[in-house]
This record gives C-alpha cells, sequence and structure tokens, in this order.
C-alpha cells in the first residue's frame, strides 16, 4: 500500500481528465436532454462517493473504533476525516443537482424526497462535526462520534431508496433500471463508470491528505501539552 500510495495523485489527475474530456467532447448529447446530458458524468458520481463510498469508509471505521479488539485512535481520526470529505461531496452533490434540474424541473429546488433527505444528510455530517468540538477528551470524543456516525448512515438507505417508496421527481437508477436492463450505452455507458473510478479515487486522495493533515495536528497537540507540563513541574519545583 505505500509503494501504491504515491500514484494515487497521478491516478485520480489523469482519471479526471480522461473523464471530463470524454464527458464534454467525445460522448454525443442525449436524445431528450441535448447536452444537458454532460452532467450525467458528474453528478451520479458524486453522489456515488458521498453517500456510498465516504459512509462505508466512517461507517467501517468507526464500528472498529466501538470494537474493543481494533480500538484504536487512527479507526476514529480515519472516520472523521472522511466524514469531512463526504461533507465537501454532498454540497458539490446538491449543487450540481440544482444545475440539472432547472433545466430538467423548471426549478432550482423542490421538496423531492430524495433531495430532501440528502440535505437532511448534509445537516447530520454539519452536527457530527459539532459533536467532535463539544469534548476535549478524546476517547469520549471518539466514542461518541463513532455512535453518531454510525446512526447517520442509517439514512442512506432512505435516500437511495426514496424513488422506489415515494414518488417523486427525480429519475430513478441511470445505469440499471428495477429490471436489470443496462439504460445506458456505448461510449456513454463507458464515459460514466470512468467518472465513478475517477471521483472514487479523488475521495481517497482527498482522504489521504486529510488524515495526513489531522495526524499532524494531533502530534503537534500531544507535543504542546508535554511541553507545557514539563514547564509546569519545573515552576513546581
Amino acid at each position: 500500500m505505500k509503494r501504491l500510495a504515491p500514484l494515487l495523485g497521478p491516478a485520480t489527475v489523469l482519471s479526471l481528465a480522461v473523464t471530463f474530456v470524454m464527458g464534454l467532447w467525445l460522448t454525443p448529447p442525449d436524445v431528450v436532454q441535448g447536452q444537458l446530458v454532460r452532467l450525467l458524468y458528474v453528478h451520479p458520481a458524486l453522489a456515488w462517493v458521498a453517500l456510498y463510498v465516504s459512509f462505508a469508509t466512517t461507517t467501517i471505521a468507526s464500528a472498529l473504533y466501538l470494537w474493543p479488539r481494533t480500538r484504536t485512535m487512527t479507526m476514529d481520526r480515519v472516520a472523521y476525516c472522511a466524514m469531512e470529505v463526504s461533507i465537501v461531496f454532498i454540497a458539490l452533490t446538491l449543487i450540481t443537482g440544482s444545475l440539472w434540474g432547472r433545466p430538467a424541473w423548471g426549478v432550482w429546488w423542490a421538496w423531492d424526497a430524495r433531495l430532501t433527505a440528502t440535505a437532511i444528510m448534509l445537516i447530520l455530517e454539519l452536527g457530527y462535526l459539532a459533536l467532535r468540538r463539544a469534548n476535549d477528551d478524546a476517547k469520549v470524543r471518539a466514542r461518541r462520534s463513532a455512535v453518531f456516525g454510525i446512526l447517520i448512515a442509517l439514512n442512506v438507505p432512505i435516500i437511495h431508496f426514496a424513488v422506489q417508496w415515494w414518488k417523486t421527481l427525480h429519475q430513478p437508477a441511470t445505469v440499471l433500471s428495477n429490471s436489470g436492463k443496462v439504460t445506458v450505452h456505448g461510449s456513454m455507458l463507458w464515459t460514466l463508470l470512468l467518472s465513478f473510478v475517477a471521483f472514487t479515487l479523488l475521495f481517497f486522495w482527498l482522504l489521504r491528505a486529510r488524515y495526513r493533515l489531522e495526524n499532524q495536528r494531533e502530534h503537534r497537540r500531544d507535543a504542546g501539552l508535554a511541553t507545557v507540563l514539563e514547564q509546569r513541574q519545573r515552576e513546581g519545583l
């Protein structure tokens, strides 16, 4: 993994570049949506990372922290950093969805079941960050954050099945229909799949960078605390 880690950045940049070139110039316009279909190569991939990849990472890391045998502060930091990166992707998901919805639905925002549930998810994630600032005890903070992170993940199935449980404006599954039939073909399908790979690599690249920053911050804080304690001991002597 250490040998492959330096390749993550170049692979991310290359896959994103190819995705945008194919999405903007090489793939044909849609019969119904025309050039608006270009958002197909951005919006679904953002939602895929925001809801599934990031929350799978947060949930697994949180569960590993709560399990006594695998409880380490590394798992807490991974869950925390994944949640922060997820906020960025969910915000971009809502923004690109609004850009798509304005010409398609005639409005920037609609209280659609999937849109509303996704907006609630963003609010819950911000609440997660607020919870982490509410306690200075690292172990208490990590335990509470892990429990809350797993509870937030329960909203993911609601978002996923919202288009099936309720009558919504949002379109159903893009690549596969409920019957398992592929609804996207040719270069459009390959570009769409490449976008999923590209944005997934982007998530892990950002997660790795954010984790390294968080790790450095924790080490600086521990070193600063040790220095303060040493000064107080000298003063006492």
